[in-house]
């Protein structure tokens, strides 16, 4: 697979859309072991509008979900995890460190540290400019993706 990844071969590995595709591209990867992907936060995104109008916030919940959409990509590249669905099984140990606001890079760095069965845990990390913006524990769980899905 050649890098970096960009939106349509994402799209190919997970199944999150517009406006919930939160990776614009992965620049860094060893299936089954970590990835690294950028999201370029602008003003244009539609959380803003509601969070908060007069000083636009990317929510927390939404940089953990980044975090881990790379790292779905990180496992999807796996023969054995392809056409599986990666769903959050958990999040542990959640740490907000700074703001992220519109026109800001974020970096998203997801370490997998286990992956068995159904199942797989990763050490997720969000910068700006090198500056720590959010960490988190993920676990994830597989699942076999119905028909029309």
């Amino acid at each position: 697979m050649e890098l970096p990844l960009g939106p349509a071969a994402i799209r190919g590995l997970i199944p999150h859309r517009y406006p919930f595709l939160l990776v614009d591209r992965v620049e860094e990867l060893e299936p089954g072991v970590r990835a690294v992907g950028i999201k370029n936060v602008t003003q244009n995104e539609p959380f803003f509008q509601g969070h908060f109008p007069d000083y636009p916030v990317m929510p927390g919940v939404l940089i953990v979900e980044a975090m881990a959409q790379v790292g779905a990509v990180g496992v999807m590249t796996l023969e054995e995890y392809g056409g599986k669905l990666a769903l959050f099984a958990g999040i542990d140990g959640v740490r907000f460190r700074r703001q992220v606001i519109p026109g800001d890079v974020l970096r998203m760095e997801v370490e997998i540290s286990r992956l068995k069965g159904r199942v797989g845990r990763g050490k997720g990390s969000a910068t700006v400019n090198g500056e720590r913006a959010c960490e988190a524990e993920l676990m994830f769980a597989f699942a076999d993706r119905v028909e029309g899905e």
